[in-house]
């Protein structure tokens, strides 16, 4: 059984979140109106995952989920209206130790969509271990040097950017996880593609609070994009991002879609692109999440000639995505998450082109 502590100052969305969960058979539901009465049952009840709104009467969701981590961790699920204000507040709360993000209705087409993902998420957080988010997670102080690139790209830009592309795949725990990755990578680093598993409208705050204080200029992807040196591209929730190679260098695809794996933008997606695409030149990296995207697309991108990563048992929230992928025979290497950033990077460095380029490259 499931204990859920769903913490929210609106009776409607208390009911309606109670609702969905308690459909299921697994799922126990308990109620808080805000943060205060949410530490009262914490104690009483030890939930298993807690639900949590951001902005609410006496304290804020960010105050409780800081206490909450610090003295008591429990996997917790922003659900958040979609504003400006509110999606930066939520990425926040992502860097903070919440695990995922879910969107409340913006109407009642849109609540059969949230209850599918909402059910989705408790498993996953469920599933996480959040020990080591609860020891805190130590941002930069102030905002690096970094050199912006601009203007018109070079021809040299475009060789480098076709022989170094980064493509990194992550879900439940991934923003704390592709933070530490993108932190080990210079200013004039490999061009870096991202699949997150999250909602549309929240992967834009996310990449600016990423762009905020990494070396790397980090945004949304927009179709068309060109793949250059110095930049990160993070795929739009809502939408699949692939690689593909034209006059001008490797550039981006935005596109609709069917949800793979139960996700758009989908890791597999991605990965399946970067190996017809960039073959050898390129990096795969599958970090912690729940389910099985990114597998399949990793072995691809290794069978390609890509070297390719997955994270460790020990430093994953959840273990599912990266495990997958491990038993699929898709990981050049297993590594812990600290050491990720550096070994991608180094593994993305352009080398000569020789016949016979093995699958999986010394780092």
């Amino acid at each position: 059984m499931v204990r859920v502590l769903v913490v929210d100052d609106s009776a409607v969305v208390r009911r309606l979140l109670a609702a969905t969960l308690q459909r299921e058979p697994d799922i126990e539901v308990i109620t808080a109106v805000d943060p205060f009465d949410a530490r009262e049952k914490v104690l009483r009840f030890a939930p298993d995952v807690i639900t949590l709104d951001i902005e609410m009467p006496r304290m804020d969701g960010l105050s409780f989920l800081q206490r909450l981590m610090k003295h008591h961790p429990v996997p917790v699920i922003i659900v958040s209206s979609l504003t400006p204000r509110r999606s930066d507040i939520a990425v926040h709360a992502l860097q903070l130790g919440a695990l995922e993000v879910v969107a409340k209705p913006a109407g009642p087409a849109a609540v059969t969509d949230m209850a599918a993902q909402l059910l989705r998420a408790v498993r996953a957080a469920a599933a996480a271990d959040v020990r080591h988010l609860a020891r805190g997670h130590a941002q930069p102080a102030g905002h690096p040097s970094r050199a912006r690139r601009g203007g018109v790209v070079s021809a040299q830009a475009r060789d480098d950017a076709a022989a170094a592309v980064v493509a990194i795949g992550a879900s439940t725990g991934g923003p704390v996880a592709i933070e530490q990755v993108l932190a080990s990578f210079p200013d004039d680093g490999p061009g870096v593609l991202v699949v997150q598993h999250m909602p549309a409208g929240f992967t834009a705050a996310f990449a600016r609070r990423l762009d905020s204080w990494c070396r790397l200029e980090v945004r949304e992807a927009r179709d068309g994009d060109l793949v250059r040196p110095g930049i990160a591209l993070v795929a739009p929730g809502g939408r699949h991002m692939v690689l593909q190679r034209d006059a001008g260098g490797m550039v981006v695809a935005v596109r609709d879609g069917p949800q793979v794996h139960y996700q758009k933008p989908s890791v597999d997606v991605l990965f399946h692109s970067v190996a017809a695409s960039a073959g050898a030149d390129a990096v795969g990296v599958l970090l912690t999440g729940m389910g099985s995207d990114g597998a399949s697309g990793l072995r691809a991108m290794r069978d390609a000639g890509a070297h390719t990563i997955a994270q460790d048992e020990a430093t994953s929230v959840v273990f599912s995505m990266p495990g997958e992928a491990i038993r699929f025979g898709g990981a050049c290497e297993v590594l812990p998450l600290p050491r990720i950033g550096a070994a991608a990077a180094t593994a993305a460095t352009p080398r000569p082109r020789r016949a016979g380029t093995p699958a999986c490259r010394d780092s």
